[in-house]
């Protein structure tokens, strides 16, 4: 019927009221990839700065977040992830495996993707340091995700007989360290190596381990 009211539906331009909002929301962390992870970094970046590098108004800006150090945050988790379900896929295609093939698998993976954007490696090992109370306890947070990732793991070792059973929570926390600060080095340029060979590295350690001088299956 012609000149009939209609109820309005929130779409314009063929997208919802959450489509576009969700779309704002990834344009600002493009944009605080490039910024935060690059030049000038996070502290020198503004809204203003972050605003126009995503080609959006700050009052869009507010509208989606209240600080830049919210868009940090919630960054860091984006890029955190990511890194996970990059692991977690790398285990998904050596399911039944032994513990070496599925470390291989898992770090190879991991490190395969924080390693593929150096923004990343900023996000996750530099701009996240020293910003807040707040941030400090999401980044250990997420570390203490990739200690539970490696104490199941273990766990899942001993039951079959090919780890030492034992508290494997400091050492976990030991290694996660490890990890980090070993493929930071080396996305720096300061470890002279491939990056399949910081993961031998990183894997060799791990089974180290699990598997202490000393243990046999015998004694599990």
């Amino acid at each position: 019927m012609a000149g009939r009211i209609k109820a309005p539906t929130g779409r314009y331009g063929g997208k919802s009221a959450q489509e576009r909002q969700a779309e704002r929301r990834r344009r600002f962390l493009d944009a605080a990839l490039q910024l935060f992870g690059d030049s000038p970094g996070y502290r020198a970046t503004t809204v203003a700065a972050l605003s126009e590098a995503a080609g959006l108004s700050t009052r869009q800006f507010y509208e989606e977040f209240r600080t830049l150090e919210d868009v940090l945050a919630a960054l860091h988790l984006q890029v955190n992830d990511w890194a996970e379900e990059a692991a977690l896929a790398g285990l998904g295609d050596v399911t039944g495996q032994p513990i070496a093939e599925r470390a291989t698998a898992a770090f190879r993976a991991y490190a395969a993707n924080v390693t593929s954007d150096p923004r990343r490696l900023r996000i996750t090992f530099v701009e996240i340091i020293g910003v807040s109370p707040r941030l400090e306890r999401q980044r250990l947070a997420r570390r203490s995700r990739w200690i539970d990732f490696i104490c199941a793991e273990a766990a899942a070792a001993v039951q079959r007989g090919e780890a030492a059973p034992r508290d494997y929570r400091v050492a976990a926390a030991a290694f996660i360290g490890s990890v980090n600060g070993l493929l930071h080095d080396w996305s720096s340029g300061w470890v002279d190596a491939s990056l399949d060979e910081v993961v031998d590295e990183l894997v060799q350690l791990l089974l180290g381990i699990l598997r202490p001088a000393g243990w046999s299956p015998a004694d599990t």
